[in-house]
């Protein structure tokens, strides 16, 4: 069997294995253009005209290169204000879940009660369900609160969700039983061991909730123009809809604002990208 495999890789030859690469290549090169495509227009487009921008066939290059449409942008909407609204919005919201999903996700997964499978299921369930459907319900919470055109409103309905639960759950029922049993006969209680023991051994999955979290919060779009109508406490994500005219829109102060808007993000994604991939490489290693 091994001296035929070796007889047939022989017959392919360097030529073969070279065009197979190269055709490998070829494929990466070309999906990386179609995904870093979309941003490089962007950055052209912010740099354009307003004529320019709507000019059809369009352009590529711009013939001026306008930097003052970035300086245009903190004078079309409050931009820094609503920055940090989409930081405290993110922030608050990816520190509930990686708190609230962890605790309920090792209780899922180590802790022996009545109906926990039947409860889990439930759980689960509620990834099937429109987050849009949830809007009404939430929003007569919020209103019943007292918290319209408020920061809390922005935060409250995203400090939990089952996905999180999901993906925590499956890190730790990867982890030896031995270990938790070794902890609790040294006279660890269940919260110090899930603080100590059990939570150092699945920072991966926490940085992957960290930054699917961050993302989704940043980006969240609906829920803020449902409760907040008031420019200041609006997220940056609401802000730039804002800079959309009913009869024109200014594309290049436009593409300006998303692009600066979108660095924060780009900037979460490469410090966290390894733990990211490990993350969800391994959450479904074992359930």
């Amino acid at each position: 069997m091994s001296e035929s495999v070796a007889a047939l890789r022989g017959r392919r030859g360097p030529r073969g294995s070279l065009a197979g690469s190269v055709a490998t290549h070829v494929v990466l090169v070309l999906g990386a253009v179609a995904m870093v495509g979309p941003f490089v227009w962007q950055l052209l487009t912010s740099l354009k005209t307003q004529t320019e921008a709507i000019t059809a066939p369009p352009t590529l290059l711009p013939q001026r290169w306008l930097w003052s449409n970035y300086a245009e942008v903190d004078s079309a909407l409050p931009f820094l204000q609503q920055l940090a609204n989409s930081a405290v919005m993110a922030g608050v919201r990816t520190v509930g879940q990686l708190v609230l999903c962890s605790l309920a996700a090792y209780a899922f997964a180590r802790l022996r009660f009545p109906g926990r499978n039947l409860l889990f299921a439930l759980f689960l369930s509620v990834l099937m369900v429109p987050s849009q459907l949830l809007i009404l319900p939430q929003y007569e919470i919020i209103v019943s609160l007292g918290l319209l055109n408020t920061l809390p409103a922005l935060v409250l309905p995203g400090l939990f969700s089952a996905f999180g639960t999901f993906l925590l759950r499956q890190f730790f029922l990867t982890i030896p039983d031995e270990i938790e049993e070794a902890a609790l006969l040294d006279g660890a209680g269940r919260l110090r061991i899930f603080w100590s023991v059990m939570l150092p051994m699945v920072k991966p999955a926490l940085a992957a909730l960290a930054v699917i979290t961050l993302m989704n919060a940043w980006n969240d779009l609906l829920w803020p123009l449902v409760v907040n109508t008031d420019p200041s406490v609006l997220p940056i994500s609401a802000g730039l809809t804002t800079l959309q005219g009913q009869y024109s829109t200014n594309y290049p102060v436009l593409m300006a604002g998303s692009l600066l808007a979108s660095i924060p993000m780009i900037v979460v994604y490469l410090v966290l990208q390894r733990q990211f991939v490990q993350g969800i490489a391994l959450s479904g290693s074992k359930g």
